[in-house]
């Protein structure tokens, strides 16, 4: 089953069982991994704090291994034999699609998932995230988003990254249960008709983007001028102890660029973009 069609399934359920469905709905995606046993159903997500394609150094862990709700998020050195290393994307589409599947408030998908069909020919502009903050109206683009579901050795655990409350600055990211609210959705700034490794326009919904890097906006926060994005902590280093957790906080140097969806990305401090390596690491 297509990613697309899975979220549009959670929607179907959501009718049918008051939700139980969207949480069972622990799929794995098509990206890349750490752990020979994760193998190609994983990916490594890293920032561009301390990494890049090539050397990303250090990747989201779950702190000690954990496997229970609340476990910090953390960043840990690379290694092809750490299961805390290991995530796949669980469900992936436009914001649309998951405003459908009941697991985005109206008003986020208003700003990040704007069609005219749902909202109406007046009510989408041209305009990013955090732009030139037109108020009311969103931005005209549909924005692709996902899940990382925690999945050591491959194994799907139905927990992923996210928040335990709605995102405000400083909200600690931790290990929450997946496919329940968008308090554990990560939108990225790349709208979900454009293929990233190609130029021509793509219906399709795919976890491509890796080596772009992309600021990470969480799917519970309310602020859609500065919206609450995935962080490290600044003046931070990963063996640090006790370790540094990741953490909401405002998307700020997002400014208006010359097209939805093109962000003025060398404005974004580099410990709130991210982006991912597929494959088992090194």
């Amino acid at each position: 089953m297509s990613v697309k069609n899975k979220v549009l399934a959670a929607a179907a359920s959501l009718t049918l069982v008051g939700g139980a469905g969207v949480a069972a709905l622990a799929t794995a995606g098509t990206a890349n991994a750490a752990t020979p046993s994760c193998g190609s159903g994983c990916v490594d997500v890293y920032s561009a704090q301390f990494g890049n394609q090539a050397n990303p150094q250090f990747v989201m862990d779950s702190f000690k291994q954990g496997d229970v709700a609340g476990t910090p998020i953390i960043l840990f050195r690379v290694s092809n034999a750490d299961p805390a290393e290991d995530f796949t994307v669980d469900q992936e589409g436009a914001v649309s699609e998951f405003l459908a599947a009941g697991l985005v408030s109206s008003a986020l998908a208003l700003h990040y998932g704007c069609t005219t069909a749902v909202f109406g020919p007046d009510a989408c502009v041209n305009e990013v995230p955090g732009g030139n903050g037109q108020g009311n109206h969103g931005t005209g683009a549909d924005y692709e988003a996902f899940e990382y579901m925690y999945s050591p050795f491959g194994v799907q655990t139905g927990l992923c990254v996210g928040v335990g409350a709605a995102a405000v600055t400083g909200t600690k990211v931790t290990l929450q249960p997946c496919g329940l609210s968008g308090k554990t959705i990560w939108i990225s700034t790349i709208p979900s008709s454009l293929e990233v490794t190609g130029t021509s326009p793509s219906p399709s919904h795919s976890f491509q983007w890796n080596g772009t890097l992309q600021p990470l906006i969480n799917g519970s926060g309310v602020n859609f001028s500065q919206p609450e994005s995935l962080t490290y902590p600044n003046s931070s280093y990963p063996t640090d102890t006790p370790r540094p957790e990741l953490y909401t906080s405002n998307l700020l140097g997002f400014s208006q660029s010359t097209s939805p969806g093109d962000p003025d990305l060398g404005s974004v401090n580099s410990n709130q973009l991210w982006s991912y390596v597929p494959g088992v690491l090194p």
